[in-house]
């Protein structure tokens, strides 16, 4: 990827019906192995929290953690579409908390949009980002933030709840949102929203009839943090490499394997000498 990817490109995309490809990240090094793989844009997720942080929900992610972790990833991927996700109490304190700690993203991090978790309430919410000039990507269905306020993770099954989800949905569009996020949709409610929308869509676990798709890296490598959810297609196990490189590791140094000779740095023989000689006397 020699260009940076705009968000004009990305609504050429929905356009030529050229999926769109993301996927979550969360430092500069994995960044710039997914921009050179070609992937169109990275999300640094508020997953950070569980995924990198250990902690058990997405909740604990603050402003600064975000910022930073943000930052890392746009040095190791300057041309892909960057997005950075909005964490629990940036957004819902006030609008002029929201504004700025989304302006933060685009001003400290480098991100090209931000994301924001919304229903039919943030309409007003959405409008003000867009006013403000600062791209938003709602996001809606199942929303980790608030998940311990539902027993349903897949949204959109019974009618009354799709219909309002499309209505949302258009909402968004309509306040300014520049692209939609559609995480545990029912597919035939994410493809008729698809279809409906002019901004781009894209399905997490959310079916194959969005604009396109992101997963949380750690599921698609199989690492370590991972929780791979059904909709996961989970593309090589890295974590039991991981695992069997540690162990070796314990296993030659336990044993004094390692270092060897060629895993050291050496004084020439003349050197060693007068160093040998210069000690004597300590």
């Amino acid at each position: 990827m020699s260009q940076r990817v705009n968000l004009a490109q990305l609504l050429e995309f929905k356009r030529q019906q050229r999926p769109i490809t993301v996927l979550t990240c969360y430092d500069a090094h994995t960044a710039a192995l997914l921009q050179q793989a070609g992937i169109d844009s990275i999300l640094v997720g508020d997953s950070l929290a569980q995924v990198i942080l250990g902690y058990d929900s997405t909740l604990p992610a603050t402003m600064d953690m975000m910022i930073a972790i943000t930052a890392a990833v746009r040095r190791g991927g300057p041309n892909v579409f960057l997005i950075g996700d909005m964490p629990f109490l940036s957004y819902q304190t006030s609008k002029a908390d929201a504004i700025r700690n989304a302006g933060r993203f685009l001003t400290e991090a480098g991100c090209d949009a931000v994301k924001v978790e919304v229903d039919h309430r943030y309409v007003d919410l959405v409008a003000d980002l867009a006013k403000a000039n600062i791209p938003v990507i709602a996001h809606l269905g199942y929303r980790p933030q608030s998940a311990y306020q539902t027993a349903t993770i897949v949204k959109g099954r019974q009618v009354e709840q799709a219909v309002d989800l499309v209505k949302d949905c258009l909402a968004m569009q309509q306040a300014g949102a520049v692209a939609l996020l559609l995480e545990c949709v029912a597919a035939e409610v994410a493809a008729e929203v698809s279809k409906r929308c002019e901004v781009p869509v894209i399905s997490c676990g959310s079916g194959p009839g969005c604009d396109g798709q992101v997963i949380v890296l750690h599921d698609v490598m199989g690492l370590p943090g991972g929780s791979a959810p059904r909709f996961v297609k989970t593309y090589c196990q890295v974590a039991p490499m991981m695992l069997k490189a540690a162990q070796e590791y314990v296993a030659d140094v336990a044993a004094r394997r390692f270092p060897d000779n060629d895993h050291c740095y050496h004084m020439n023989a003349e050197n060693i000498d007068a160093f040998r000689a210069a000690i004597k006397a300590l």
